[in-house]
């Protein structure tokens, strides 16, 4: 380097004001190296990967699912982010995306990854009461940030519509927790609470559902997929395939 970077002292070194100048350039790139050497431990390398999903999806289907794919890529680090559907891969940072909706989101690729039709769900108490589609006009109709989905379910119902005053709720995970609490009947997709149904914590009292939209795996079009996505994105698909109704 052409100049000195410590100065001996009566009880060991010191830096030198070039030394001191180096000192916090040499340490940063030290930093980089040791983070990137941990990414090799076990003798492979090691990837993170950042993962938006939305909150009815992840509790109600990725959840239960999750060890197996920790135990089949042990070197992948997943990183979870739940949102409520509003997502912005960009500046979030974000690898993939999980949401719901009909994959025509922009700059983005969308691969759909389960039907999510949309169905009545309520607490055992009041599903007794709801013998035929008419005797929801008696009932509170909870809504979600979708607040014209019941317009759809009557059409399916062959019902005429009403006006519709319940709660707004921007989770269908929160609106089918007041409603498991009583406080009126969800319209969600009752794929996601099948625990529940099982329990009996939740009760589906009419056999109607409508349509209106599935959970797709998104991801920008701009970004490389990554070792480490194809490997997400592999496995998930699979895993969607084989949770599918049979045709």
């Amino acid at each position: 380097l052409g100049c000195t970077l410590f100065t001996r002292l009566p009880r060991g070194l010191g830096l030198t004001d070039e030394g001191r100048a180096l000192l916090p350039v040499l340490s940063d790139a030290f930093s980089r190296i040791e983070t990137v050497l941990k990414q090799f431990e076990g003798g492979r390398l090691h990837e993170v990967l950042t993962l938006g999903v939305v909150g009815t999806f992840a509790i109600g289907w990725l959840m239960p699912r999750l060890k197996r794919f920790g135990d089949t890529h042990p070197f992948v680090e997943l990183r979870l982010r739940t949102h409520n559907n509003v997502v912005d891969l960009a500046a979030e940072g974000l690898d993939f995306a999980i949401r719901f909706g009909e994959g025509n989101w922009p700059a983005t690729r969308n691969e759909r990854l389960l039907d999510a039709p949309l169905t009545a769900l309520c607490a055992p108490e009041i599903a007794r009461r709801l013998a035929q589609p008419a005797d929801l006009a008696n009932e509170t109709l909870l809504r979600s940030y979708r607040i014209d989905e019941w317009l759809g379910w009557f059409d399916a119902a062959q019902l005429e519509p009403w006006t519709v005053n319940g709660p707004v709720f921007d989770s269908s995970r929160l609106m089918v927790e007041a409603a498991m609490q009583s406080a009126g009947v969800a319209l969600a997709p009752a794929c996601m609470f099948a625990r529940e149904l099982q329990l009996g914590l939740l009760a589906r009292p009419l056999d109607i559902d409508v349509e209106a939209g599935g959970y797709w795996l998104t991801s920008l079009k701009s970004k490389p997929l990554t070792p480490a996505m194809t490997l997400f994105r592999d496995w998930i698909v699979a895993e969607a395939a084989a949770a599918a109704p049979a045709a």
